[in-house]
């Protein structure tokens, strides 16, 4: 599950990352109350910025032709008209895609005096089983452009999940990031702070990009969270009944929200070949397949080892609603899993729809000849394969007949 930045900076303010002063809001009247409050407490200048499941904000463009995502003001009147101009528009950036994504919220904070920027971050290292703290003195800028023309500008500390990010660990993150004096022991704590809000509320990732060195009115300088992204782990929501409360089901596509109700695992894609299959490995080969044969997958579908006539119904259903589909594969290899549950919920699902789209089906393994015979036996309409192979470039000449 992904958080707003508003949503990650409250979690990582609760376990002791310093970050800037600032409020969400859904509305222009709480967007001015939050501007003219900054105002009144003192600051020169606000940051109005939208608040969407994608990167790339400050550089987007709203379908009206007004740029940027994030936006800098120096009086109150400019960062309202600013976040009037935001507001209930359509900001599109290279994470969104050309349909671009509304604008619902805004975030409302104080504007820094940035001295430096600096990139860090919590996740999992799959490789080492064990959580890595990531660093780079290129902040600000995009990491993954980092780690392909200087990857040895990125820092790396390997935590071990049972002591935590040590001090000694963050303090050498620190000196490492060119940071002297107090403000290694402020970093430290910073980071320590980082990893305790990854590791306590179950995080996938954790990333503050930038992590910035600010000056402050007095001369004094700190280091403080400017950005901030956070993953968390869905396996672990129930555990944390506040955090998914903080779910915003309206930056998530329809359909995956939906196929979650029904525990199915489904990502949509820009394809137009529906996939169903049992198993991720399965699913990801079926993926390649269809792609090795010129087609366009539509969706990852995994229904799982022990899916239910009634789940295969509602994937079904799923794939049927979305309008780019324009055939559909099958392809169940049967464990635990009863290859004529799966016949009973595709002829259940086709007569419910009205299905008229090419359906190619492959079918192995546990239970198959009952599999077969249920769907011989229902009338439907569809193309049977005998292994992944004929499965996937039956239905890739499928759709490009459709």
């Amino acid at each position: 599950m992904n958080l707003h930045e508003y949503q990650a900076k409250e979690l990582l303010a609760r376990h002791g990352v310093n970050v800037p002063p600032g409020e969400p809001a859904t509305t222009l009247e709480e967007a001015t109350a939050a501007i003219e409050k900054l105002f009144a407490e003192g600051n020169s200048r606000v940051v109005v910025k939208c608040q969407i499941h994608a990167g790339g904000r400050g550089k987007g463009v709203f379908k009206d032709g007004f740029e940027g995502g994030v936006h800098l003001a120096d009086s109150a009147a400019d960062a309202i008209a600013k976040a009037n101009a935001m507001l209930g528009n359509v900001l599109v950036t290279k994470q969104t895609g050309e349909e671009g994504k509304l604008v619902s919220r805004l975030l409302i904070t104080s504007c820094e005096n940035i001295k430096s920027e600096y990139y860090v971050a919590v996740l999992l290292d799959r490789s080492l089983g064990k959580p890595i703290l990531m660093a780079s003195a290129e902040g600000g800028v995009n990491i993954e452009e980092v780690a392909e023309k200087t990857p040895e500008k990125i820092i790396k500390e390997v935590i071990d999940p049972d002591l935590g990010l040590q001090p000694f660990q963050g303090r050498k993150v620190a000196i490492a990031l060119g940071l002297r004096g107090r403000l290694i022991h402020q970093t430290a704590t910073l980071l320590q702070a980082l990893f305790r809000a990854w590791d306590e509320c179950d995080g996938s990732l954790v990333e503050i990009n930038p992590m910035a060195l600010i000056e402050n009115d007095d001369g004094s300088k700190q280091v403080v969270a400017l950005d901030a992204k956070m993953s968390i782990d869905d396996n672990a929501l129930y555990r944390h009944p506040d955090i998914e409360a903080m779910r915003d089901l309206s930056e998530e596509s329809p359909l995956e929200v939906e196929a979650a109700k029904h525990d199915l695992n489904y990502i949509k894609l820009d394809g137009n070949i529906a996939c169903l299959v049992n198993g991720a490995g399965l699913a990801m080969s079926t993926m390649d397949a269809i792609k090795h044969y010129g087609g366009e997958p539509a969706n990852f579908l995994d229904v799982g080892g022990g899916a239910t006539r009634e789940q295969v119904k509602a994937a079904f259903e799923i794939i049927h609603s979305d309008p780019n589909v324009k055939a559909i594969l099958v392809n169940i290899f049967g464990g635990i899993m009863n290859c004529n549950t799966i016949a009973e919920g595709i002829v259940a699902a086709v007569e419910e729809t009205g299905l008229t789209l090419p359906l190619v089906v492959r079918l192995e393994g546990n239970n198959v000849a009952a599999g077969r015979q249920t769907l011989d036996a229902s009338g439907v309409k569809l193309i049977t394969a005998a292994d992944m192979s004929e499965a996937a470039q039956k239905i890739v000449k499928a759709a490009l007949n459709e």
